[in-house]
């Protein structure tokens, strides 16, 4: 998926998400690397509530602009982490959690602003549900295909599931499961050999050639035609 990172902006990158910058501007940024052990996103979530929001998005948006009167308080958190590295206090590693935490939770207030319904934002029932769907899919899209298959485990219709999502102003979720498999057998195609078959049956797919009429509606391209594709676009310009 391609991002066009403009300046001012905030970018999430999950846990087993690769990270390729195209092309680089002139200008200063900043990039924060922990692992889990750190800070774990869902154990913190109760607190941040940005699980599904900013990380392990099955929508893919990962992505938000700050306006003139946001980056204040941004460029604040940004400079009082760098300086935090150079005090070596032994409170070092809660003071930038704490930074982190805010960090998080006015990203994930800004995100919802960003990329939902306004109106339908505001109803917290709604908002809640649009982050359980997407954590159960980022778990389980490998093995549960279809609308249905999570709305057994949300307990509720898989209708239900489907006006929700219309009332928050997003894709279909029978698009949005397709979506995140789609985006994984592009990732695998990159990132490892296996072949178009061996994806499918890594995706949960025991027939190849549904995962591969999947894969061709979605892309307009056949898993080894993507990855021919991608592999010219490395190649040296003679």
């Amino acid at each position: 998926v391609l991002y066009k990172v403009t300046v001012n902006s905030l970018l999430f990158i999950s846990p087993n998400q690769h990270l390729e910058l195209k092309k680089t501007g002139v200008g200063p940024a900043f990039f924060i690397f922990y692992n889990q052990d750190f800070y774990c996103i869902q154990i913190h979530d109760k607190e941040v509530a940005c699980d599904g929001l900013l990380f392990n998005n099955v929508h893919n948006m990962p992505l938000v602009k700050l306006d003139e009167t946001e980056v204040p308080f941004f460029d604040y958190l940004f400079r009082q982490m760098t300086d935090e590295f150079g005090l070596n206090d032994a409170s070092l590693e809660e003071m930038i959690r704490t930074y982190l935490k805010q960090l998080f939770i006015k990203a994930a207030r800004l995100w919802k602003k960003q990329h939902l319904d306004t109106e339908a934002s505001t109803q917290p029932n709604d908002l809640e549900f649009f982050r359980k769907f997407t954590l159960l899919v980022e778990a389980h899209y490998k093995q549960k295909h279809n609308v249905a298959d999570y709305a057994e485990l949300l307990y509720m219709a898989p209708k239900t599931i489907t006006h929700k999502f219309k009332r928050l102003n997003l894709p279909q979720p029978n698009e949005t499961i397709k979506n995140r498999i789609v985006l994984e057998a592009k990732r695998l195609l990159v990132h490892t050999t296996l072949s178009g078959k061996e994806i499918g049956y890594e995706l949960g797919y025991e027939d190849p050639a549904y995962f591969n009429r999947l894969f061709t509606q979605k892309t307009g391209d056949t898993p080894s035609g993507f990855r021919t594709k991608f592999q010219k676009s490395l190649a040296p310009a003679v």
